[in-house]
Parts: structure tokens; C-alpha cells; sequence
């Protein structure tokens, strides 16, 4: 969960303008290995498209049907093992990551539906998974967003 998360938010707006951590190789390649990747280009690419068709789906703009290219050539394995049955992703070397992220995402929208969502801070780019018993969290942080947006709704009143 934290990967999809981590690729989620790796494009933000600092300042105004969009940081792509993914956007060149050697930061790529960097996010890519700290993530358990390879950092390879083809990686990179399909990370990058990974994404942005995720993004698109968690904001709903896209249908979860835009995912499919993503799952090409991934199998489920099953191996059994003294503590059960485990059940084996396989991906072609470069894919692991972004279906990992895909993966994540089916997992998170089964486990915990809804709890996946923009900031509702216009102009942030991040993503946030609440965790939280009401299911009421708006912001990706609270410190900046939240604090932002509760002090520009204050002055609008008061104004």
C-alpha cells in the first residue's frame, strides 16, 4: 500500500510548480530501486503510465478498465507450502512495481472502498488513504493542506 501511495504522490506541486520524481532517470531510478525495483528505463516508463492511468481511476475520471494493458502478461501462481496455500504473483521483470501498484490498489479498493481519494485541497496533487473511523479525512496533511484551506474559508468569511 505504501508503494501505490509513494508512486501516487510523486508528482507533486511545490510552490506552484510540478516536481516528477519519476521525470528524469536518475531520480527515477532512485524512487524505482528504493521501492524494490530495478530502475531500469522500460520500468521507469511503465511506472510513469501506471501513474497516471491510477490517478485517473482514483479520481474517477477513468474507468478501472484502463488497467488492463497494466495486468498484460501477469499471472497468479499457486505454491503450497507448509503454512498453506500461497498465492504467487508473476510479472515480467520491468512490470513488477507498477502491478504491484495495481495490485495495491484492487486490494485497497476491496479492503477499504472509498478510503482512497485526492486531497480536496485544489491545488494539491497528493493522494491520501484514510484510515480514520469516521472516513472524514479531506486533506493529505493536515499541517499543510488542512491548515491552508481552513485559514482561506476563515478569511472568506470574515472578509
Amino acid at each position: 500500500m505504501d508503494t501505490l501511495l509513494d508512486l501516487l504522490n510523486s508528482r507533486p506541486l511545490i510552490n506552484g510548480a510540478e516536481q516528477d520524481e519519476l521525470g528524469d532517470p536518475d531520480s527515477g531510478r532512485r524512487w524505482a530501486r528504493e521501492h524494490g525495483g530495478d530502475g531500469s528505463l522500460a520500468e521507469l516508463a511503465l511506472l510513469r503510465e501506471a501513474r497516471d492511468v491510477l490517478r485517473d481511476v482514483v479520481c474517477a475520471t477513468t474507468s478501472p478498465e484502463a488497467l488492463r494493458p497494466l495486468l498484460d502478461g501477469v499471472r497468479q501462481v499457486p505454491e503450497v507450502t507448509s503454512e498453506g496455500l500461497r498465492w504467487t504473483v508473476e510479472a515480467p521483470p520491468h512490470a513488477r512495481l507498477a502491478v504491484a501498484a495495481v495490485l495495491a490498489w484492487a486490494d485497497t479498493e476491496q479492503r477499504l472502498p472509498g478510503r482512497l481519494r485526492p486531497c480536496a485541497n485544489g491545488e494539491c496533487r497528493l493522494f491520501l488513504l484514510d484510515r480514520s473511523r469516521a472516513n472524514r479525512a479531506r486533506w493529505c496533511s493536515m499541517a499543510t493542506c488542512g491548515n491552508r484551506e481552513k485559514a482561506r474559508r476563515h478569511y472568506e468569511r470574515t472578509r
